[in-house]
């Protein structure tokens, strides 16, 4: 039996913009109200896509949400047709409406937490949408999240759908972008940290004092046990609460994982000797621990680059690779330190960058765009085949962006009533190209 690791990445929507929704996030608050190019964004998605797929990995599309959310404002009171909708909404709640028109689900990091078969006590793989409770605009995606999830695992004999947590920020839960799985190789039983940025029911524990801490330890436990996750085959680590006063909103920001490899800042985490002490231990197995040091990259050149914000990827040939983004060469620093972790000839042997600018100045790298799922062959064969990336839906969906997204998009532009429409025809013909069936609202409410 083979296993893998798939990288499920998010198709930007078709109302990709900058209206700096994100507090918390350096990124998405220092590029509000500028213009943005949906179909650039999609394009350099894709490309990131077919990237990895030529290397050999396995890579499937997870579709966007449906924005903007006319169901939503109409929750909120807003009535008449879709257009007037838009234009009271606008008009009356300007700030409301932004969110409502927020393209944010592109980053499927935050879709939901993922554990695999060999950890879980059915010997089923185990999906949790992410609730999102920190962030209006994101807090709008869990339900359609878990429809298109079950629409692509729909095999309820290898994969099993949890609702997502209960909507309150005493569990607080931002999804994957706050867990890492640690293992010898993807089909064997591995370890799952979680990182949490504060204690819900006790306030006597450290916690962020600027910007919000989004996750929860709470809500980490209550995932586990979602799982059937064992105490042996569970960390749970606190993120350092000054590194998310200076911008690292999820833990995705300032570590990243995989296999046997944990490459993070020295400022990471709390207590960071002994919960590495105790991954390795419940691994079983010697851990590769790459702690780059503060002297070398600062936080804020961390935040900036996203160095972390990186995809850590095993080839199939057995090498494990970098996936940067651009800024990361860009930067004389992180670049200079790249080098020479290249050149050790350590756990991590090459870096290949990607331009995912679009992305990048709302706020989210290339881990910020790929939900990752380890399965074993028969789990593969049992995914809807129709999201899983080839040459033949690489070039249908760019040919699908061609048709429906624009070339440049502004905040002003969101109440346009046209917009609403081609998203709709959009979403539309896309669910017919992944097979996905009704999973937005304006298709069930049809």
């Amino acid at each position: 039996m083979q296993h893998f690791e798939v990288n499920f990445d998010g198709l930007v929507g078709p109302t990709h913009n900058y209206a700096g929704l994100s507090y918390g996030n350096v990124a998405s608050l220092s590029n509000a109200k500028a213009s943005s190019s949906p179909k650039s964004a999609a394009k350099q998605g894709l490309q990131k896509m077919k990237a990895l797929h030529d290397m050999g990995m396995l890579q499937g599309v997870l579709a966007p949400q449906e924005r903007p959310d006319v169901a939503t404002l109409r929750r909120l009171g807003f009535t008449g047709n879709d257009h007037q909708v838009l234009v009271k909404a606008a008009e009356q709640a300007p700030a409301i409406f932004r969110a409502c028109c927020s393209a944010s689900s592109m980053w499927t990091a935050n879709a939901a937490t993922v554990s695999p078969s060999a950890d879980t006590a059915d010997g089923r793989v185990h999906f949790t949408p992410a609730n999102l409770t920190n962030k209006f605009h994101r807090s709008l995606e869990p339900h359609t999240t878990g429809r298109i999830l079950s629409a692509m695992f729909n095999n309820s004999r290898y994969f099993q759908h949890h609702a997502h947590l209960p909507d309150n920020e005493h569990f607080g839960d931002e999804g994957a972008a706050n867990h890492t799985r640690f293992c010898q190789q993807y089909g064997h039983a591995g370890v799952e940290m979680f990182v949490y940025g504060r204690h819900a029911f006790d306030s006597s524990q450290p916690a962020p004092t600027k910007f919000p801490a989004r996750q929860t330890l709470e809500a980490s436990q209550a995932v586990a046990r979602l799982h059937g996750l064992s105490d042996d085959n569970t960390v749970y680590v606190q993120q350092n609460p000054a590194v998310i006063d200076q911008g690292v909103f999820h833990n995705d920001v300032i570590a990243v994982g995989n296999q046997n490899v944990l490459f993070y800042h020295q400022q990471a985490f709390v207590d960071t000797q002994n919960k590495l002490r105790e991954l390795e231990q419940k691994l079983g197995h010697p851990m590769h621990f790459i702690e780059v040091p503060t002297e070398q990259v600062s936080v804020q050149d961390a935040v900036q680059t996203y160095l972390f914000n990186t995809q850590l990827i095993t080839l199939p040939d057995g090498r494990m690779i970098i996936v940067a983004p651009t800024e990361c060469e860009e930067n004389p620093r992180v670049a200079a330190y790249l080098q020479q972790l290249v050149s050790q000839g350590g756990a991590i042997s090459d870096v290949r960058f990607f331009d995912v600018k679009q992305s990048m100045r709302n706020g989210g790298g290339p881990a910020c765009l790929r939900l990752r799922v380890a399965m074993n062959d028969a789990e593969v064969a049992a995914v809807n085949p129709h999201v899983m990336l080839n040459e033949q839906l690489f070039t249908r969906l760019n040919q699908w962006v061609d048709k429906h997204y624009r070339d440049e998009l502004a905040v002003a532009d969101l109440h346009d009533p046209q917009l609403l429409v081609e998203s709709r025809q959009a979403l539309d013909e896309l669910t017919q190209i992944l097979h996905l069936g009704s999973v937005y609202p304006f298709q069930r409410d049809a």
